[in-house]
């Protein structure tokens, strides 16, 4: 039995989970709509957008945990990325040495995380599919890379962009799925502060 009390403050963090899916789009559109881009500039594209997407999911998760709900996943979630995103712009040619394998292991953990917090939510919200696709869309980006490291570096760039696209895309979905939860809450009465549970 989920508290009425968790589901909105789960669901009034929506707008961190769009603007990580915001971020992972621009970063598709921009991966493909420049597929020559050199490794270098690739490398600190990618690391740009993997903070910035970190730093949302380190905030909501700061959030959740302060409001006083679990937010162990989120955070880890979180600094996994933007410690990935920090050592792509600090040091691009390293990485770019071994990006495929840098950007395969971290889609594969992101992933990993992303289909347990998908498993959790579920419990608050019947029929939620969005994180779990996203979670699904990162280990496949991270397998095919770790599988296909010596890919031309055309292919990368098209593997990042699909995957950026179809991540931010199932973020966004998220997103408006948690406002439209967090309106129906208030619709039926529901105030902060106020514990009710939902029927079993």
């Amino acid at each position: 039995m989920t508290t009425t009390r968790d589901e909105f403050g789960l669901a009034s963090r929506w707008g961190w989970v769009v603007a990580r899916g915001v971020v992972a789009i621009l970063f598709g559109l921009l991966a493909l709509g420049r597929p020559g881009a050199t490794s270098l500039s690739l490398v600190m594209l990618f690391g740009a957008y993997a903070v910035v997407g970190g730093i949302a999911a380190v905030v909501s998760a700061a959030e959740r945990g302060r409001a006083g709900y679990s937010w162990g996943m989120l955070l880890l979630d979180g600094l996994l990325g933007i410690a990935v995103g920090v050592l792509s712009l600090l040091a691009p040619a390293t990485v770019a040495f071994a990006f495929i394998w840098v950007v395969g292991a971290w889609a594969i953990a992101a992933g990993g995380l992303e289909i347990a917090s998908a498993i959790r939510l579920r419990k608050v919200i019947s029929h939620e599919w969005a994180l779990g696709l996203a979670g699904v869309v990162s280990v496949a980006l991270g397998a095919v890379m770790l599988y296909r490291p010596l890919a031309g570096g055309l292919a990368v760039v098209w593997w990042l962009g699909a995957y950026a696209l179809c991540f931010g895309v199932f973020m966004t979905v998220l997103g408006f799925r948690l406002r439209s939860h967090q309106r129906m809450l208030e619709g039926g009465g529901y105030l902060p502060g106020r514990e009710a549970h939902l029927p079993a």
